[in-house]
């Protein structure tokens, strides 16, 4: 009898946890982790992490000094809770951490150079070697560029959103040190417009992962390849054999319930041999492709947009602690405001399309998988939080 599925992938590919959640990393060992604003906003709502939030706030908010705004020191709590889940992670898994750039800067390749810059210099002042730490950031053209700066430096680039090859070769290009193709994000888009259902090789995210896959290894790119955003086992079984895949906890737990054999389906010797055309990819050409392909133009800006607010969210949330610290009142309800925050109609449901946060966020948050949230699912994933007394 062959071992469950993600016993066999490890075999063939990198296992990443997708997740801000030190249990689940613990739980799984992979050999990576990635973190991002709306990962980082739901682990900094559990009970268990309270210790974490809270000696973080209050030292952002001595550093930030007297004159600092409490958006300001939230601003700075961020990047300190960005390196100390960070570290945290690192404590757990041998290789790697990604933690994101600000993705409000992601059309400002200066500020997320900056930015970038000063949360790696927060993870050396801990102890932490940038070797261990990668940077995600958006890939924008000038996300691209931000990353090339930053790799001549010695700070690794994990470049996400990325939803074309057009994206992908500006990347190698550019010699960042890893991409992530979104994989569940393109096939919804895809699903939506067409009305079909994909299965297998047929579907499109993992199409697209495969001709990068190939196209990266044809022409020997040391640029990684680590797949993200799934719905479902199938996609994961589909790209196995990428360089990494980034999988969430809930879909760690199939792939490690289900025993059936596990075929590689990507392999650098068989994409050597294929009949593959090189491009070179400038501005120009970078923008006339992206404009030309509508699913990767929409991904891309949504992407953004959901990252931006999760961000946005976790500041709101950090400053509200930060009163609430100094003044021993309740931490209130927090789980109702960031539900009015993502119901956008107002129909007392969060759809997928209405989070536009981190797939794995919304996996984890819908309870009974029906691809939407209600206000119930959010306050049991949450809410044991919510009616702590600040100490």
């Amino acid at each position: 009898m062959p071992n469950n599925l993600l016993d066999q992938l490890k075999k063939y590919t990198v296992v990443v946890a997708d997740t801000g959640d030190l249990q689940a990393i613990q739980k799984f060992m992979p050999q990576d982790a990635t973190t991002n604003p709306s990962l980082i906003a739901t682990a900094a709502q559990m009970p268990e992490y309270r210790e974490i939030v809270d000696e973080t706030l209050l030292q952002a908010k001595k550093d930030a000094g007297s004159g600092a705004t409490e958006k300001e020191v939230a601003a700075l709590a961020f990047a300190r809770l960005a390196v100390s889940f960070g570290k945290r992670i690192l404590d757990i898994v041998p290789q790697r951490v990604s933690v994101q750039a600000d993705p409000r800067f992601s059309y400002n390749t200066e500020a997320t150079v900056r930015q970038s810059r000063f949360l790696l210099s927060e993870f050396e002042k801990a102890g932490t070697p940038r070797e261990r730490v990668m940077i995600k950031i958006a890939a924008t053209w000038e996300g691209v560029r931000a990353g090339e700066i930053l790799e001549k430096e010695g700070i690794q680039a994990n470049m996400t959103l990325l939803f074309g090859i057009h994206q992908a070769i500006a990347c190698a290009e550019a010699g960042v040190t890893l991409i992530s193709p979104y994989v569940g994000r393109i096939t919804d888009w895809y699903t939506k417009n067409t009305g079909q259902q994909y299965e297998g090789a047929d579907d499109p995210g993992v199409q697209s992962v495969t001709r990068i896959y190939n196209y990266y290894k044809k022409f020997d790119y040391p640029t990684e390849v680590m797949g993200a955003s799934f719905r479902k086992i199938s996609q994961i079984t589909e790209l196995a054999g990428c360089d990494l895949l980034t999988i969430g906890p809930k879909q760690l737990i199939q792939l490690q319930e289900t025993t059936e054999e596990l075929t590689r389906k990507l392999d650098p010797t068989k994409a050597a041999t294929m009949d593959i055309e090189k491009m070179s990819i400038d501005q120009a050409t970078f923008e006339k492709m992206h404009a030309d392909n509508p699913m990767a133009t929409e991904k891309l800006a949504e992407g953004i947009k959901g990252f931006s607010k999760a961000l946005e969210s976790l500041e709101t949330f950090l400053a509200n602690r930060l009163t609430q610290l100094e003044s021993g009142a309740k931490v209130g309800v927090a789980a109702t405001n960031i539900f009015a925050a993502y119901d956008f109609d107002e129909d007392g449901f969060i759809t997928r399309e209405e989070w536009l946060g981190l797939d794995a966020i919304f996996d984890a948050l819908d309870l009974d998988s029906d691809g939407r949230i209600t206000p119930d699912e959010m306050m049991a994933a949450l809410g044991a939080t919510f009616q702590m007394t600040a100490v």
